[in-house]
Formats: C-alpha cells, structure tokens, sequence
C-alpha cells in the first residue's frame, strides 16, 4: 500500500527546498472554488506547476485566473507544505485567496468546468492530500 504523509513547513523553509507546485484554496462569497479537469472525473483545488523564473506567488495568481476566472482577489501564502511518498518527498506552496470577482477561466484546453460549493465534492482527485490542505486553511483563515 503507497502510503502518503502531507506535512506542512515555516515559510521560511522556502529557500531551503526545491518548491514545484501552488495550490490555492480559493473561496467566492463564501463558497469554495473548485475545477475539473479535461480528462478526470474527479475536484480538485487550483493548482499548477512553478514554471522556470516565476515565484511560488506569481504561479498562484496565473492559475487563479486561468483555472477560475478569478479577476479580483487577494491571495496570501499559507504555509509550504510536502507531501511524501514510498518514492519521494514533493514541496510545493498553499495559498488561500478570497476572490471578489469572477470572469470566464481561460484555460479551456486543460479545465472542463469549475464548482462554486460550500462543501468539498465527491470525488477529489487528491483525497488522502486535498482535505488536509483544507485543515491548514481553515487554521490559517481562524488567526
């Protein structure tokens, strides 16, 4: 059985270790954003490589807006966070953006359709990962 372990880091281990992903748990007058991709049946949180030359910050803005639409928002960074496997351990960047406004998302090509909820939909793409990103949220939002 593939064990997975999801921790999450001071911000300041940023520096420290190779970050490859932001994920960004975007919420729309109070309901959660969520997309569906092209080929999957299952939710998922936006989300997105850290493309070469651009920060942890600037990769969650664009996907913001291209998964979602989102137009007008403010975005701050949660915490690092690594998930580990039996093969490796992955960091990468949550975020937690509050989005005001919503146009068309643009990423027609990879997203199929997003959900505005206010509870998480079955099934997620990442179940044993994604909840817990939630907790971290919900923990960083009660401050």
């Amino acid at each position: 059985m593939n064990r997975i372990s999801v921790g999450f880091h001071n911000k300041r281990i940023e520096s420290e270790v190779d970050l490859l992903y932001s994920v960004i748990a975007a919420r729309h007058n109070g309901k959660w954003i969520f997309v569906r991709h092209q080929d999957s049946e299952t939710w998922e949180l936006p989300a997105g490589h850290i493309e070469s030359g651009e920060t942890p910050y600037e990769t969650a803005c664009r996907e913001l807006e291209e998964e979602t639409g989102a137009e007008d928002y403010v975005i701050d960074m949660v915490s690092v966070y690594s998930v580990t496997t039996e093969d490796a351990t992955r960091y990468g960047v949550l975020f937690f953006a509050e989005v005001y406004r919503m146009g068309d998302f643009t990423d027609k090509s990879e997203v199929k359709e997003i959900l505005i909820s206010e509870t998480v939909p079955v099934p997620m793409t990442y179940p044993e990962i994604q909840p817990r990103f939630f907790e971290e949220v919900f923990r960083y939002i009660q401050k």
